[in-house]
């Protein structure tokens, strides 16, 4: 395989498992609205519920991919398996 395609395929891999983190992470925290603090809170507190939970599901994943993102980078040379999604023209 050549650069481009080891790029592809890293990105596809790291969209998927973002998505899973994504997803993962609304499901338990909804359990875990579910069992514990409805319970506590009644159901008065419904209507923000489900959008909090998204938003914090969100921004656990952001942090999981970030630090999962960091410790691929220490561990793989970049340059060497993979080609710049972007290239900057020099001007003359």
């Amino acid at each position: 395989m050549n650069k481009k395609v080891n790029t592809l395929l890293f990105i596809l891999g790291a969209t998927l498992f973002n998505i899973i983190v994504t997803v993962g992470a609304f499901l338990l925290l909804l359990m875990a609205y579910a069992n514990f603090l409805m319970r506590r809170l009644g159901e008065n507190i419904n209507a923000w519920s489900v959008p909090l939970i998204f938003i914090a599901a969100i921004a656990i994943s952001f942090v999981v991919y970030r630090l999962t993102l960091n410790l691929v980078l220490k561990k793989i040379d970049m340059e060497r398996y993979f080609d710049p999604i972007f290239q900057f023209r020099r001007r003359h």
